[in-house]
């Protein structure tokens, strides 16, 4: 297994680095913390939309770019070094979701507006605190007039405030069913929950929410529920990679800028070896979460290789944003320098959807699994 990049993805990162710093997505995330600031990003949207990033990695039938999972990997590395709103997160894995679980007459009707980002959407399909856990928190019953009602509470459903539809799971008597809700469907609900950093999820609940048979994606058995929540979990590794890396360049150029005892604090031995171990972390975080990419592309459930890179992207973003704030010092703390910004995006994303110890759970899970067989 080869996960270095090829020149064509390379030359593809940068242009998705242009991009991004075109449409100032640092800004962006500093104005996001501010109340009332429209988190639809339209400018942003459509650059997006434009470029074919919310169906980069839907077949071309259904509207996307017909690209592969690791093309996905290019952007999402890209989006954490720029900080790119976790909006459009959000509605590339109810597009992933409803790749993965849905039949294909389905795919056809709901895949191309969110493909063209004409739809935004977002998914509840596992645990905020822990993305193994995959059994549906609703419950459907049979409508008479030939659809389903839900009832129940999905927690931590990001981003649900500007989602068109959410793509959700409920149990029906003997198996699991998968939605595409409206969100602002009568018996729709959503109530705010407290996250740092301006990031915004939700508790969603539904009563008695009626989804058309329409709506009904298919059935759903736990490993194809558990794969969708793997790809989200290793495509936040590698949102974490590029947070890491952002950082990472940030502090190296502020050490050679800094001058301490009149020479640069980047010739001091304790502040290269503070810069040599954020390398090696960032450097064994990245190579962990694109694997985890590789083989969850090829069609395997990947659960040992998506703890591994959880396990790597959680622990690095703690050491290289710690570390970053040690060696800006005091400075690292003032926010006009947007570090803070960075490492929120780091604490937010190494901990929702369980973060390292949680993946080692999972890894212990994986290997008990592979003893007894």
């Amino acid at each position: 297994m080869d996960v270095r990049p090829s020149a064509e993805r390379r030359e593809f990162a940068s242009t998705l680095r242009a991009l991004l710093a075109a449409e100032d997505t640092v800004g962006l995330a500093r104005g996001l913390r501010e109340p009332g600031t429209d988190r639809t990003t339209p400018a942003l949207w459509k650059a997006l939309s434009d470029a074919g990033i919310f169906g980069l990695a839907i077949a071309e039938r259904y509207g996307g770019s017909g690209g592969s999972l690791t093309d996905l990997a290019v952007f999402y590395a890209e989006a954490g070094r720029a900080l790119c709103p976790t909006t459009v997160h959000s509605s590339v894995a109810a597009a992933l979701a409803i790749d993965r679980l849905a039949s294909p007459e389905a795919k056809a009707e709901w895949l191309p507006p969110l493909a063209s980002g004409s739809v935004r959407g977002t998914a509840a399909l596992w645990s905020a605190r822990d993305a193994a856990v995959v059994s549906p928190a609703l419950s459907a019953e049979p409508d008479s007039g030939g659809g389903w009602r839900l009832t129940g509470t999905a927690d931590y459903v990001a981003d649900a405030d500007v989602a068109d539809v959410i793509v959700v799971s409920a149990a029906a008597p003997g198996r699991t069913l998968v939605f595409v809700v409206a969100a602002q469907a009568a018996g729709v609900t959503a109530e705010p929950l407290a996250m740092a950093g301006g990031h915004r999820a939700f508790t969603v609940r539904f009563h008695d929410v009626l989804a058309t048979a329409g709506a009904l994606l298919g059935e759903a058995e736990a490993p194809a529920l558990r794969r969708v929540a793997n790809t989200a979990a290793a495509l936040g590794s590698v949102d974490l990679v590029g947070v890491g890396e952002a950082v990472l360049d940030r502090t190296v150029d502020y050490t050679k800028l800094r001058h301490q005892f009149g020479r640069p604090i980047a010739s001091f031995q304790a502040a290269q070896h503070l810069i040599a171990n954020m390398h090696i972390a960032v450097a064994a975080a990245r190579l962990a979460a694109h694997s985890a990419v590789f083989w969850l592309g090829r069609g395997r459930l990947a659960s040992r290789e998506t703890a591994i890179a959880r396990m790597r992207a959680a622990t690095a973003a703690r050491l290289i944003t710690q570390d970053a704030h040690q060696l800006h010092g005091g400075m690292g703390y003032v926010t006009e320098t947007d570090l803070h910004l960075w490492s929120e995006r780091a604490r937010l994303g190494a901990t929702l959807g369980g973060g390292g110890d949680v993946a080692a759970a999972w890894l212990e899970e994986t290997l008990e699994e592979s003893a007894g067989e």
